[in-house]
């Protein structure tokens, strides 16, 4: 790589930072449906011109900007992941990461968990980065559900169907029960989480920690996760 070419790409990764930067302010200020590429290519002091050769509209902008919570979320969940610890605590500590990012990312977690932006759909290319945490939570369980002694969770019969043909998609090596439960406790976690963060428990939960560790035990459980014996 030449020495101009290489400056050159240098200089594309500080801008296009810069330019995130500066989004995710706004979303902190405005919100994601008003998120505008002009203001925030009047705040860096660029052109909007210039400024759509890195993100040729406000939809690029935001999947990068999705993306990069999604990623950060995944990595905040996979770095405290203690995959020598039992599954129930496993799963524990994995939920109280996915917690504590979206307390200190308020306004990245409501982009990627909040309310829609009108006119926007998130583009496949956010799906590997949006698995992370569901990928690390089907991995605790495939490994616990390798003891055949452990508890399976009840199955509806008129579930079964489209229990199957979740599994089939996203654990076909699971019993189809278990990914069921799965999808479940996915969906609970995160609604556990944005509660807390937008305010629904209020005057309500005084001790969230607690709390939540408590809940995340219970979705352990549905699960057919079990805490080791004290």
């Amino acid at each position: 790589m030449s020495t101009a070419h290489g400056a050159r790409a240098r200089a594309r990764i500080e801008v296009t930072a810069a330019i995130k930067d500066e989004a995710r302010r706004q979303l902190a200020a405005e919100g994601a449906t008003r998120l505008s590429l002009r203001a925030v290519a009047r705040e860096l002091g660029m052109v909007s011109s210039a400024l759509y050769r890195y993100f040729p509209s406000r939809d690029d902008l935001l999947t990068a900007l999705i993306i990069d919570a999604y990623d950060s979320l995944g990595e905040s969940a996979e770095a405290a992941h203690e995959p020598e610890a039992a599954p129930f605590e496993r799963w524990i500590t994995v939920c109280e990461a996915v917690r504590a990012w979206a307390l200190d990312h308020p306004h990245e977690y409501a982009l990627i968990y909040g309310s829609p932006v009108p006119g926007y759909t998130a583009p496949d290319t956010t799906v590997p980065a949006a698995a992370r945490v569901g990928l690390l939570l089907i991995g605790i369980a495939r490994d616990a559900h390798q003891d055949p002694e452990l508890a399976r969770p009840p199955l509806a019969d008129g579930l079964r169907p489209e229990a199957e043909r979740m599994a089939a998609d996203l654990a076909p090596d699971l019993p189809p029960a278990v990914v069921t439960a799965l999808v479940a406790a996915w969906a609970q976690l995160y609604g556990l989480v944005g509660f807390e963060l937008f305010g629904q428990f209020n005057r309500l939960v005084e001790d969230r920690e607690a709390f939540f560790r408590h809940a995340a035990g219970q979705l352990a459980r549905g699960v057919g996760l079990v805490p080791a014996s004290p």
